[in-house]
């Protein structure tokens, strides 16, 4: 009788053994694929983020913070608080009642206004503009004297994108 009992604990023992082996070699397989899978995802993750990271270091390169040359010519002022300045002078045109004075064209169905700017370097900004329908773009000239802490803002050329 106990010989029975302790083959039928040898049985199940053996049989339990199978299974956890089983069951661990599938988890194992399992675990095996998920981590090869996250490593082909990371793969890709770092080719995105190394083309967005040569995308934005081109797009920098036309910025007053990505032109080194341009900066300099600033000396110690604070980039950040100069572009919004810059910005915001700009922006005070916008404030004239019609058409913004810095914008050649007359608005057909609203007044012309400023809606974005982007300073390129320490002479040149770029500016869109529209009227709510119609929209252009305006090249700008300025000139910031750093004792007076002015702008003087000149248009160079502009375009009506008339599609």
């Amino acid at each position: 009788m106990k010989s029975k009992i302790f083959l039928y604990l040898f049985v199940f023992t053996a049989l339990l053994a199978l299974f956890l082996f089983v069951n661990g070699n599938n988890a194992m397989k399992s675990q095996q694929k998920k981590l090869l899978n996250a490593a082909e995802r990371s793969y890709v993750l770092k080719d995105s983020i190394q083309k967005l990271l040569n995308q934005n270091e081109e797009l920098i390169r036309f910025t007053l913070k990505g032109n080194t040359d341009a900066q300099e010519y600033f000396d110690d002022l604070y980039i950040d608080s100069l572009e919004l300045y810059l910005k915001d002078k700009v922006y005070e045109y916008n404030e004239v009642k019609g058409d913004n004075p810095l914008i050649p064209y007359e608005g057909m169905e609203g007044d012309m206004k400023i809606n974005s700017i982007n300073i390129l370097n320490h002479r040149w900004m770029i500016a869109e503009f529209s009227d709510g329908k119609y929209w252009g773009e305006v090249l700008l000239r300025y000139f910031y004297d750093n004792d007076t802490r002015k702008v003087d803002i000149e248009r160079i050329d502009e375009i009506l994108f008339t599609f």
